[in-house]
């Protein structure tokens, strides 16, 4: 895309007046052209893949596949055609994760024509800017996790599960554990997908440790895993762990 060239914008929301509100917002923004509006993330998908825009608003809270399932997929499928995200939501508690995913930029809802005009703006000075290579990171092979006095060699498939602790991560390997000082978005950018899936915000394990899905009378599904722990599964995880399940 040319520097000058407006960003062409999908706006994802399954909210009637909000997509409406959105699109008197970005009517008033210079460098934005507007190429569809999506009311799930499904359809989101579909209309991504087909008209390839530049920047997508997208919301958190949808039925069945939600914002944050939407970027993941999308960060799976990353590349130098994939779109800037900012996510535009009433909720205040997913930021983290937003930034763990790439976004661009996080707005809580109502979003101030100012607010959205320094969004965009972000959006477009990183399209100015030359990035590296935009293709994924190779999965790392091994981690040097400081244990006591020394470093210690841990194989990446060695690990079974792993728990956010504030500022660290635990690495469970059977009966042993370790500390490692990281984000889990960040450690979890550096594990092979084919081999670890999310859960929860705080927790990621093998996928060969999964031995079950389940879920209780109001909903609220749970992995159980080969040593028995039950793992609550976070509502903006439950797309891609049904997908690993092929459901």
């Amino acid at each position: 895309m040319p520097d000058n060239a407006p960003l062409r914008t999908l706006i994802v929301d399954d909210e009637p007046l909000a997509i409406e509100r959105m699109q008197i917002l970005c009517a008033e923004q210079e460098g934005i052209t507007l190429v569809g509006t999506a009311a799930d993330g499904a359809a989101a998908l579909r209309m991504i893949e087909s008209l390839g825009p530049d920047l997508v608003l997208l919301d958190i809270a949808m039925p069945e596949l939600d914002g944050m399932a939407v970027a993941k997929t999308l960060g799976r499928q990353s590349g130098s055609s994939s779109p800037a995200i900012i996510f535009v939501t009433a909720f205040d508690s997913f930021a983290i994760e937003a930034f763990d995913l790439a976004a661009v930029d996080y707005l809580l809802k109502p979003v101030s024509a100012d607010r959205l005009r320094r969004a965009v703006d972000r959006v477009a000075e990183r399209r100015r800017i030359p990035s590296a290579e935009a293709t994924a990171p190779e999965p790392v092979d091994e981690f040097w996790v400081p244990h006591r006095s020394e470093l210690v060699r841990i194989a990446a498939n060695d690990i079974e599960r792993i728990d956010a602790e504030r500022d660290y991560m635990r690495l469970h390997l059977g009966q042993r554990s370790y500390l490692l000082h990281q984000t889990i978005g960040a450690l979890e950018a550096r594990l092979d997908p084919t081999r670890f899936i999310r859960l929860h915000r705080s927790v990621i394990v093998r996928k060969d440790r999964i031995a079950r899905l389940g879920h209780d009378k109001a909903g609220a599904w749970h992995a159980e895993l080969v040593d028995g722990d039950q793992v609550r599964i976070g509502r903006t995880y439950l797309a891609h762990v049904k997908a690993m399940a092929g459901r």
